[in-house]
């Protein structure tokens, strides 16, 4: 059984230099395909190029992070919709709201992560959502929005067990990215993340962010990779009371289901 990573920035610029070398090492730790995130225009491109080249292997997303949303234009929306109709595009995002360090104006946010909803639900693609200290305004938008979108994903979940209990109602697949490595910050997922249904269950990196901290030895660089996806899922794994194989199988099971990857990628290679 093969991983998925359903979360890589690696059209991030700390990747120009080993692209190449970063994407043998994710095949050798046994990924089988990895989604590309588009966080504004100039990378939901740059993934959408990069997934075009190698479709056996990558997949991308179109979107706008909350925190550029003041600066979206309406041409780059109309891009961006046109963008999100090209091949090997499989999801809307990434999008939602970052109440955290609100570099966008809350009404900017909301603005924007209607279009996306909207979007969605008119490509019928599903979301790739985003929601950081902002789950009593992210929440309506998501119900309202919810009986016409086909699926989606709420990425790099860190909240509470009330918001996951929220989004399953909503029957969102969970993202769980290396916060659960943390033994600082991740202690409130470590609890809650055997109450994620195996059914519901997705794992990604985020990189080049987030490395796990429960890496040994721990890697020169602070730069997280696709390669240590597995770090998470024996996390998830040691946390839920899961066995490793069965978190291998369910994630990689459900990233096939959720944004109609090929079903091929289930298949153990050597």
């Amino acid at each position: 059984m093969q991983l998925i990573d359903i979360g890589a920035n690696l059209t991030h610029e700390s990747f120009e230099n080993d692209f190449e070398q970063v994407v043998a090492d994710a095949k050798s730790a046994k990924l089988s395909h990895i989604i590309l995130t588009g966080t504004d225009l100039v990378t939901s491109k740059a993934a959408q190029k990069m997934a075009a080249k190698q479709p056996d292997f990558f997949s991308s997303t179109v979107g706008f992070h909350p925190h550029i949303a003041k600066s979206v234009s309406s041409i780059e929306l109309s891009a961006a919709k046109f963008l999100s109709c090209a091949a090997h595009v499989v999801a809307i995002g990434e999008t939602g709201l970052d109440f955290n360090r609100n570099f966008s104006a809350k009404e900017d946010q909301l603005r924007i992560f209607e279009h996306h909803l909207e979007l969605a639900a008119e490509l019928q693609k599903p979301v790739f959502l985003h929601q950081r200290d902002a789950h009593d305004a992210f929440l309506p938008l998501l119900q309202k929005y919810r009986p016409n979108l086909v699926g989606g994903v709420v990425h790099c979940f860190t909240d509470t067990v009330r918001a996951l209990h929220d989004y399953l109602e909503l029957d969102m697949y969970i993202g769980i990215t290396g916060w659960i490595c943390d033994e600082r910050r991740g202690q409130e997922l470590q609890r809650a993340v055997c109450k994620i249904p195996e059914d519901r269950l997705l794992i990604e990196t985020d990189s080049p962010y987030l490395l796990p901290r429960s890496l040994h030895p721990k890697p020169k660089s602070r730069r997280n990779e696709p390669a240590h996806l597995i770090e998470v899922a024996k996390s998830v794994a040691q946390y839920s009371g899961r066995e490793l194989a069965d978190v291998v199988k369910s994630s990689t099971e459900n990233a096939i289901r959720l944004f109609r990857l090929p079903a091929s990628l289930t298949l153990t290679t050597s």
